[in-house]
């Protein structure tokens, strides 16, 4: 018998990532929901041969694309799971949420879990990176995207959340030029995010690492994610990915909110 559980995953030309996931929900959740943007591979055929039901929609960002499956699909469980397309649910996480989910009192409206990132095929343990613990299961109706460009999360409308054990995987197969290309996109978004909010939020203005010198920040930020929390541990692919996520990104975030500035 499957969970009574609806499982809600974005797309996008996801063809060497879908599977994978499909793989890991298919034999389990009772409802899968596939929110596509007019892929032009073979992610529909993949999802359909999975038995998930796809709904096609035009692309803003992924917050607005969420919240419109939230208000537009059918949706036939009390509960719900946001996965992306390169993500998995992990055997052991599968038997915790059968056993506690309908163990769950009222007024515990929300579920965090915590997440595994792989970089090239390596787990990454160490640096700050796991666990990521993100809010991804809600009762329908009281979770909703936040309305933001970038790091956008899920939010309970009320109630309580509490953190399950086990670990689903974030493990992206596209390779290091579609890392890299998202990343540059990323930094776009994240400086246009950046420059709106701290026009109308004071908080930011003041937070610890946007009050560093631009630039130096990046050095400051791998230095801690690859010394003090140890992202040295986790060998060279580690160093890849800490110095691209925790220096390059940033920096290049900085590079980005100095063009924009000066246009203000």
């Amino acid at each position: 018998m499957k969970t009574s559980l609806s499982v809600i995953i974005l797309t996008f030309n996801e063809e060497l990532n879908i599977e994978q996931c499909l793989k890991s929900v298919a034999d389990w959740a009772d409802e899968i929901l596939v929110v596509d943007s007019y892929s032009t591979d073979k992610t529909l055929e993949i999802a359909k041969k999975y038995g998930a039901r796809v709904a096609q929609r035009e692309f803003k960002n992924q917050a607005e694309q969420f919240n419109w499956a939230l208000d537009n699909l059918e949706i036939k469980n009390e509960w719900i799971l946001r996965l992306d397309a390169d993500e998995e649910i992990l055997p052991e996480l599968k038997e915790e949420i059968e056993k506690k989910l309908s163990e769950l009192p009222p007024g515990v409206n929300g579920v965090a879990l915590r997440r595994r990132t792989y970089f090239m095929g390596k787990w990454m343990k160490y640096g700050g990176v796991y666990p990521t613990i993100i809010l991804r299961m809600f009762r329908k109706g009281l979770g909703v995207s936040e309305n933001r460009e970038m790091d956008e999360h899920i939010i309970l409308k009320s109630g309580k959340e509490v953190v399950f054990e086990n670990d689903f995987i974030d493990n992206n197969k596209k390779g290091l030029s579609f890392w890299i290309s998202k990343h540059r996109d990323y930094a776009r978004r994240e400086a246009a995010s950046h420059i709106q909010e701290t026009l109308t939020n004071a908080k930011l203005k003041n937070s610890f690492y946007y009050s560093l010198p631009s630039f130096f920040r990046a050095f400051f930020y791998f230095f801690y994610r690859y010394f003090l929390k140890l992202g040295f541990l986790d060998g060279i692919i580690g160093f890849q990915y800490h110095f691209l996520h925790a220096f390059w990104y940033r920096f290049l975030v900085d590079v980005e909110i100095c063009k924009l500035n000066k246009k203000i």
